[in-house]
C-alpha cells in the first residue's frame, strides 16, 4: 500500500491567516515605536529635539505640542495593541492634518515639501485601523474575555 506524502510536503508550515496577523503585528509595533519616538522628540526634546539642540515644542503651542502628545499617547496605545483601531484612526488623521496643513503648502509632492513621514504614517495607521492590530495585541485579550 502506497503512502500519500504529497499532502505533507506541500502543506505550509504556518497558516496564511497567522502569517498575515504576525506581519501586521510587526508593522504595527515598528511604526508605532517610531511614532512614539517622534512624539517624544517634539514633546520632551528626545533625540536632539525639534531643533537638533534638545529643544521641545513649547507647552500648549498649536499644533506642534498637541500633535506630539497625540503621537506619544496614540502611538503607545497602538504599540501595545490597546484600543488600536481608535488610536490608529486618530493618529492617521493627525498625520493627514500635518501633511495638508503644514507640508502641502510648500509644494505638492511629499519629497518637495518634506512631508514623506506624515504621508506614510497616515497611510500605515489607516491600514492598521482597517485591518486591526494583528497578533500580540491587548485588544485580542479583551475580545476573548467577552
Amino acid at each position: 500500500m502506497a503512502v500519500n506524502t504529497t499532502a505533507r510536503v506541500n502543506a505550509p508550515l504556518i497558516s496564511k491567516a497567522k502569517l498575515e496577523a504576525g506581519v501586521l503585528a510587526a508593522v504595527r509595533v515598528v511604526a508605532s515605536f517610531l511614532f512614539v519616538s517622534h512624539g517624544g522628540q517634539g514633546t520632551f526634546g528626545w533625540f536632539g529635539g525639534v531643533d537638533g539642540a534638545g529643544a521641545a515644542t513649547p507647552f500648549g503651542q498649536w499644533p506642534g505640542y498637541y500633535a506630539g502628545v497625540i503621537e506619544m499617547v496614540g502611538g503607545a496605545l497602538i504599540l501595545i495593541g490597546l484600543f488600536t483601531r481608535y488610536a490608529a484612526v486618530l493618529c492617521s488623521g493627525v498625520m493627514a492634518y500635518a501633511y495638508f496643513v503644514v507640508h502641502q503648502p510648500m509644494g505638492l509632492h511629499p519629497l518637495e515639501n518634506m512631508g514623506e513621514l506624515s504621508a506614510i504614517y497616515s497611510w500605515v495607521f489607516l491600514l492598521i485601523a482597517v485591518f486591526g492590530p494583528g497578533a500580540l495585541a491587548l485588544d485580542n485579550l479583551r475580545r476573548s474575555r467577552r
